[in-house]
């Protein structure tokens, strides 16, 4: 026990002196972890998750390898409903619950997932690579949409659950649509940190900012703040009770 607090303790002092720090570091923060993760650094760049090379490059994505990759799987998908035969107003119908749904995931997945309690470990590690990070070096450009690769992995059981949900023929629109729903939020998510603010979103960035640099247990849509509303997540205003 007195190990594991002095080096805790060190921890700590090393952290509030050196923001650069190693996955081991904040795997030994325990309870602290939380507190520590959500206290943002604004740089440009942040620390290195992998000495070997290749593996730290698969890490970082560059914004524009999102559309590049996906937009072509999205066509891809859509034709394939077309080609089985769905009618244009059914196949129009099941690219917008498909976007929605999506913007339904988001928003349960950015709350229940990425931001859940973590003091062990594994837990601390694990969250921190996921969406910690994030948290920490909100504004680092390489780490902020998802590697593709991973994307890919989910897209694999998402996949065959919606094929088990739809028809044959409306089964790839709708996931064509969610797919598309997941771009736009990339997209999205990409342009309110690193954009220039233009007059119709200024107040989704202000929204998401507030996210991150006030009350991260607020505003957990990107893409939309429709859900927040439902589920009364929605930031108050400052100065209310």
């Amino acid at each position: 026990m007195y190990f594991n607090q002095k080096r805790l303790s060190s921890c700590l002092i090393k952290l509030r002196y050196n923001h650069l720090i190693t996955s081991l570091q904040v795997a030994h923060l325990g309870e602290a972890y939380d507190d520590w993760v959500h206290r943002p650094i604004v740089s440009k760049t942040g620390p290195r998750f992998f000495a070997n090379d290749y593996a730290e490059l698969m890490t970082c994505t560059k914004w524009w390898m999102i559309p590049l990759i996906w937009l072509p799987v999205v066509y891809w998908y859509i034709s394939l409903a077309i080609q089985r035969g769905l009618p244009l107003p059914l196949l129009a119908l099941a690219i917008v619950s498909g976007v929605y749904a999506w913007s339904f995931v988001e928003y349960i997945f950015h709350r229940y997932v990425f931001h859940m309690k973590t003091t062990s470990y594994w837990g601390n590690t694990i969250h921190y690579f996921v969406h910690g990070f994030h948290h920490k070096h909100p504004m680092d450009s390489l780490r902020l949409v998802y590697p593709s690769a991973l994307t890919a992995l989910i897209c694999i059981p998402m996949w065959s659950f919606i094929k088990l949900l739809a028809t044959p023929a409306a089964a790839p629109a709708l996931f064509g649509g969610g797919l598309l729903g997941y771009v736009m939020y990339d997209l999205t998510h990409y342009y309110l940190h690193h954009g220039q603010a233009c007059e119709s979103s200024k107040k989704l960035n202000k929204y998401h900012m507030n996210h991150h640099f006030r009350d991260q247990t607020m505003g957990f849509g990107v893409t939309s703040t429709f859900w927040d509303h439902v589920f009364r997540t929605f930031p108050r205003p400052k100065g209310s009770s």
